[in-house]
C-alpha cells in the first residue's frame, strides 16, 4: 500500500491533515511522525512505498516519562536523509520557519527532488485549503496516464 508521510508535532494540525486525507485519499496508508529521526528511520526501508512526503522544520520537545524532555531534531534532518537518496516522489515543506523551511527547500531541489513550498497562515485553515491542494495536486502528478491504445 502506498503511504503519505508527514512530520507534524502539533497535534491539532494532525488532526486537521488526517481529516483532509481520510475524505479524499483513504485508499492510502497515512503515517505521522512527530521525531525526525524516527521519520528517518522508517524511509530508510519504506521510501520506495512513499506516495508523498510532507515535512515540517520546528519540532517541539518531547516529554519523556522520567520527567526529562527529548529532541526530536528537525525536518532539515529529514530533508538531509532524502537529498542523499534517489528522488522518488514529491515532498512538500510546511514550516512558519521561512528561512529554514526555504533552506530545505534549496536542499531537495539540488537533489532533484520534487519541492512544493506550503506557507501555513491563521490557525489551521491553510490545512484543509493550502496544505490539502498542494498534497492533492502532487499525488495526481504522480499518477501515470492511462495508455489509450490498451483498454
Amino acid at each position: 500500500m502506498k503511504k503519505i508521510v508527514i512530520l507534524e508535532d502539533n497535534k491539532p494540525r494532525r488532526d486537521v491533515m488526517r481529516d483532509c486525507v481520510r475524505d479524499r485519499f483513504h485508499q492510502f496508508e497515512l503515517v505521522f511522525f512527530d521525531d525526525a529521526a524516527e521519520m528517518r528511520t522508517y524511509l530508510e526501508t519504506n521510501l520506495r512505498d512513499t506516495l508523498i512526503i510532507s515535512l515540517d522544520h520546528d519540532l517541539e520537545m518531547k516529554p519523556q516519562e522520567n520527567g526529562e524532555l527529548k529532541d526530536p531534531g528537525t525536518g532539515r534532518e529529514v530533508a538531509d536523509f532524502l537529498a542523499a537518496q534517489t528522488p522518488s516522489c514529491p515532498i512538500i515543506i510546511a514550516s512558519t520557519n521561512t528561512t529554514a523551511a526555504d533552506s530545505m527547500d534549496y536542499l531537495l531541489r539540488d537533489a532533484h527532488w520534487e519541492t512544493h513550498r506550503v506557507y501555513p497562515w491563521g490557525d489551521l485553515e491553510w490545512i484543509s485549503t493550502q496544505w490539502f491542494k498542494t498534497l492533492r495536486n502532487a499525488i495526481v502528478s504522480t499518477a501515470k496516464p492511462r495508455d489509450k491504445n490498451k483498454v
